[in-house]
């Protein structure tokens, strides 16, 4: 290795402490100031984050998996998408065995539209049958990043462990939907332990855990795509408001000590409202 290639690894490790140094101490100061938001359950704590301060996603973390450093999020509202956050992005699809009857599918399963008409799926021990909602069929490991829009009626964008309640349920979705739901199911994202949920609706959004359910705010205009960054060993889950040109609004990242696989997951409470996964391209600008 030469002089400049040594110089260069020490410039990008030296970097990298320092966005992480950064970002354990303004947790801390969070913390300190006792700016957390509804109890958390044991295990897991939900830490809003509101400080001032902003940092840019490093754009020199190491290609790979990544394990040993800490995601760098903003605490100061927005930021730039930059190569260091694209580099976790990942392709989900829509798994067709757990989709409920009146969720269709489109768009080589990118695209879920909640329907009048009931579709004809086979039966399957993964299926929903209560509420409108489907998972993804990929894991989530590692680090992961990735966005997806919603247009129509309420929507929830959540992450789940794989063994959510799938039969049955506490309520009946033609009696009440699971948006106005504040008790504790075991079927519906946000209302138990298994999962985390943005709510997004045109009146303003949300995050849901164990039925504890903070608003939050994506600053001026509406939001109607959302960006979702996940580290698993770090043990933190973020939301993101993402604009027309592609600058993120943090929202709301949850901490929690994942045991079970994670996947991501969609709930649409009305007729013709959607959710979209969204193909992720680079985007260069200069700070």
């Amino acid at each position: 290795m030469s002089v400049c290639e040594e110089r260069e690894e020490e410039e990008e490790e030296e970097e990298e402490e320092f966005f992480n140094t950064q970002i354990h101490r303004c947790l801390s100061e969070m913390i300190d100031s006792d700016d957390l938001s509804d109890e958390p359950s044991p295990g897991s704590s939900c830490v809003s984050m509101k400080s001032d301060r902003s940092m840019g996603i490093p754009p020199n973390l190491s290609d790979g998996p990544a394990v040993t450093s800490d995601p760098v999020v903003d605490h100061g509202g927005e930021f730039r998408i930059t190569p260091g956050l694209h580099k976790y992005a990942v392709d989900l699809t829509l798994d067709p065995n757990t989709a409920h009857t009146y969720l269709a599918l489109s768009e080589e399963n990118r695209k879920v539209t909640c329907v009048y008409v009931s579709q004809s799926y086979p039966d399957h021990p993964e299926r929903f049958d209560v509420y409108h909602q489907v998972l993804c069929g990929e894991s989530l490991t590692g680090r992961c990043y990735w966005e997806c829009e919603w247009s129509g009626g309420d929507v929830e964008i959540s992450v789940s462990y794989k063994g959510i309640g799938r039969k049955g349920g506490s309520r009946d979705i033609r009696v009440l939907l699971p948006y106005i739901c504040s008790e504790q199911d075991s079927n519906v994202f946000g209302r138990n332990e298994k999962s985390w949920s943005l709510f997004c609706s045109d009146d303003g959004l949300a995050v849901l855990h164990n039925s504890n359910r903070t608003a939050v705010s994506a600053g001026p205009g509406s939001c109607k795509r959302a960006g979702v960054f996940v580290d698993v060993s770090a043990g933190t889950l973020s939301f993101y408001s993402v604009s027309d040109t592609h600058t993120l609004t943090h929202l709301h990242t949850f901490t929690h000590t994942f045991t079970e696989p994670l996947y991501a997951g969609f709930t649409l409470n009305y007729v013709n409202s959607s959710v979209s996964l969204c193909h992720i391209k680079q985007h260069t600008h200069s700070d």
